[in-house]
């Protein structure tokens, strides 16, 4: 974990109640390991806006009985086969599918092409998970 800096900040007790009952919701042990995953997730956020090499997932969700829409969506996988790393393809019910892409590459080339993907006619909905590829993260 390297060097351990210990800090003090000042908060409102509202807030640090809040932020501690948050904290406990989702699992965390202490103040610190939370602490972490906020700043973690900052620094990813940066990522994303200053155009690095990023990875995520495009999920979407899709009636299958749309004419032509599989294989829209297979040609822009294809056309981006330098970014896309996977699919996995789920059927959901007898009408409707769920596509999880994964993704790598420029965030503003992974945003782009998740924009097709999702904008296609037919897709329920879709969306972009973002994160990192963990190089620069402690």
């Amino acid at each position: 974990m390297g060097n351990i800096v210990r800090f003090s900040a000042s908060l409102e007790a509202e807030l640090l109640n809040q932020f501690e009952k948050a904290s406990h919701r989702r699992g965390y042990s202490n103040r610190s390991e939370a602490l972490r995953d906020l700043i973690r997730d900052s620094l990813v956020r940066d990522e994303w806006e200053g155009d690095q090499e990023i990875v995520g997932t495009v999920t979407l969700v899709y009636d299958h009985h749309t004419r032509e829409l599989s294989d829209h969506l297979t040609h822009i996988q294809h056309d981006h086969h330098d970014i896309i790393l996977s699919a996995m393809h789920v059927h959901l019910d007898h009408d409707n599918c769920l596509e999880v892409v994964a993704v790598k590459g420029r965030a503003s080339v992974v945003q782009r092409i998740a924009d097709s993907l999702v904008g296609t006619r037919g897709v329920k909905h879709g969306r972009l998970t973002a994160t990192t590829t963990g190089k620069k993260l402690v």
